[in-house]
């Protein structure tokens, strides 16, 4: 099993430790290869909102020399885990604000990736806010059409993982071994009710409000998404 993962910190604290651990559990399980991108070094440059990839395919982006081999991680694996620390105002961090503010172009409403359909994905988070620093990043997997998401938020009022009461500690770790466990197992299942009404809607904006020499149109129109669902 081929996994992309995105650590949101460069700072390798409880996020990272719980995302170690997690990943661990995952080889143990079997044969699992991973890509691992440290945020923001990985994508050192903030989207400007220039939309440039919602009109033309996404290397035109002024950030394309980032963007490209992040794109070509998510795309070849079969697996894919986010996790960020919960970061004040923002939920998640900025460096994975970042780089899923680059990502949009995946959504529905631009060009979806057929690739996507197919993977499962997992969100790890630690903080007193984690349930918050979840829930963008899960919406946007979705909005994606990733197939499976699966998240777990560790809430702890601590900074250092090996600070935890050692019954805290082996509470976490016996979650996150049963989660991980679980995650390697899970197959590829019917694609959420949400998904489907957000593959309908967009269909009909493509056709009604987008128009044929659009990028959105014939990007669509290449990967036959008017004629065919592709999940």
């Amino acid at each position: 099993m081929k996994v992309a993962v995105f650590h949101g910190s460069p700072r390798k604290g409880n996020t990272y430790q719980a995302t170690k651990f997690f990943c661990d559990v995952l080889s143990a399980c079997g044969d699992v290869q991973f890509t691992e991108f440290f945020l923001p070094a990985a994508v050192p440059k903030f989207c400007t909102g220039c939309q440039l990839c919602f009109s033309h395919a996404n290397d035109k982006c002024p950030h394309a020399e980032y963007i490209a081999p992040v794109l070509e991680a998510i795309l070849a694996a079969d697996a894919l885990i986010f996790a960020t620390p919960h970061h004040g105002v923002s939920a998640m961090s900025s460096g994975m604000k970042n780089m899923l503010d680059h990502l949009d172009f995946l959504t529905f409403v631009v060009a979806p990736r057929k690739e996507l359909f197919s993977k499962k994905a997992f969100v790890i988070t630690t903080g007193t806010g984690s349930v918050a620093a979840i829930k963008p990043i899960e919406k946007g997997l979705r909005n994606w059409g990733v197939n499976r998401v699966y998240t777990m938020g560790l809430r702890m009022f601590i900074d250092k993982w090996d600070s935890l009461a050692p019954t805290k500690q082996a509470r976490f770790e016996k979650k996150l071994q049963r989660a991980a466990r679980k995650f390697y197992r899970a197959r590829k299942g019917v694609p959420y009710i949400s998904t489907v009404l957000m593959f309908y809607m967009s269909k009909m904006i493509m056709k009604k409000y987008v128009g044929q020499g659009a990028y959105p149109y014939e990007h669509w129109r290449e990967n036959g998404y008017f004629t065919n669902r592709p999940f």
